[in-house]
């Protein structure tokens, strides 16, 4: 089941005060972004934020679970999203924790070394 985009405005509205919260569809759910770094996901109407020690530590007892089959553990925020200066505070932690990405032209590219035999001489 595909999250519905109403759902993700919803949170995407009440973690505004983080910082630059936007949002893109991917693969039928949605990756949230703050200041341009992802920290959360939205899959089947449950919001996932990423990990982090900072996170943790913020909400206490953490729910973890996988947002789809194959993926790492996130932190399963469950109603705690709709009280806005809460899920603003833990979404900002994650942010400042989280690497900024690289730009996409600036990525390194994966390098295959090529092995080449050489046959043994004769004697």
């Amino acid at each position: 089941m595909s999250s519905d985009q109403s759902f993700v405005e919803f949170v995407a509205d009440q973690m505004a005060a983080a910082g630059n919260i936007t949002y893109r569809k991917m693969f039928g759910e949605y990756a949230v972004y703050c200041d341009g770094k992802v920290v959360a996901l939205v899959c089947d109407n449950q919001l996932f934020v990423k990990p982090t020690e900072n996170g943790k530590t913020y909400i206490g007892d953490v729910c973890e679970a996988r947002p789809y089959p194959e993926a790492k553990m996130y932190f399963l925020i469950e109603d705690a999203y709709e009280d806005p200066e809460w899920i603003s505070g833990l979404i900002r932690i994650t942010a400042k924790e989280l690497p900024l990405p690289k730009p996409k032209g600036m990525r390194e590219k994966t390098k295959k070394t090529k092995v080449f035999k050489t046959p043994m001489a004769q004697k």
